[in-house]
């Protein structure tokens, strides 16, 4: 099957994606683009007429310096990590390999189940960095707070709001509402996915699984219960499984991206644009 290009995306990028491409699809201006590339942070092939070709690699690299930045750190900082990294990992292994995330005050990269700190190169434990998790999509971010009643006038979708805020407040008794919410009725779906995230966070891979396999016999096409599922998989290093996920969750950005990431792995670069492409019209959506 033949693949339809997103428009003002032309054939020619096939060999590598514009300037403007780039900097629609991450949400950098161009301006900060070209200053990347000035800083030798990432070294785009050249097209036909000079122009700059940047590839999957190069994409990822300034995906994750957008998120750095955006945690508050400085520019001149989050550049010197990304150097490091990209020098550490040396040309053998490609940055969609690994992750690379803010941890307060920290840079970690995550390859696989090792875990180390970006600048030091000192080995974190598993506990101390839930990167992945944090990734892992939760229902019913809100600002507003519920007023809390008497708990024995509580129903089920009462339990779960007290859930959200007590998840905001980063309380651990979260948990036990998200459970109380599902005694009161076990076909509340969208219960069943906030606590597997919660146990996902604490790194119980295999009760998350199992709570996000409920929501999904409850309702089978929740979008989030597939992609989170997917963040399973994808943490245990089973990639054909976890794309399948990604696969049934189009309509959750970040599992176009990991989409994306896979298929880079896999070697598969028309998936990988494709998904890029999807990814950001969604993000834009957003």
């Amino acid at each position: 099957m033949q693949l339809s290009l997103h428009p003002g995306f032309s054939a020619s990028s096939m060999s590598g994606y514009t300037t403007s491409e780039v900097s629609e699809l991450i949400g950098l201006k161009p301006t900060q683009v070209r200053h990347f590339v000035r800083r030798s942070l990432i070294a785009p092939a050249r097209g036909e007429r000079g122009e700059y070709r940047f590839g999957f690699q190069d994409v990822v690299l300034l995906r994750t310096a957008k998120g750095l930045l955006e945690s508050k750190m400085s520019a001149r900082r989050a550049m010197r990590v990304l150097l490091k990294v990209r020098s550490d990992l040396g040309d053998a292994k490609g940055l969609a390999s690994v992750r690379i995330f803010a941890e307060g005050s920290n840079v970690l990269v995550r390859e696989d189940n090792r875990v180390w700190e970006a600048e030091t190169g000192q080995t974190q434990f598993d506990f101390e960095a839930q990167e992945p998790a944090r990734q892992v999509a939760r229902l019913g971010d809100r600002e507003d707070l519920v007023v809390v009643r008497e708990p024995d006038t509580m129903d089920s979708d009462d339990w779960y709001n007290l859930g959200l805020d007590l998840e905001d407040a980063r309380s651990p008794r979260a948990r036990d509402a998200y459970l109380k919410a599902i005694e009161l009725n076990p076909r509340n779906a969208d219960a069943f996915v906030n606590l597997g995230r919660l146990m996902q966070l604490d790194g119980d891979l295999k009760r998350a699984k199992r709570h996000y396999e409920r929501a999904l016999d409850l309702v089978p096409n929740h979008q989030l219960a597939l992609y989170n599922l997917g963040t399973v998989f994808d943490e245990l290093n089973e990639l054909e499984s976890a794309a399948d996920f990604y696969q049934r969750a189009p309509s959750v950005p970040d599992a176009h991206f990991n989409l994306a990431r896979i298929s880079e792995l896999l070697g598969d670069e028309l998936s990988a644009r494709r998904h890029m492409r999807q990814y950001r019209q969604l993000v834009d959506v957003d």
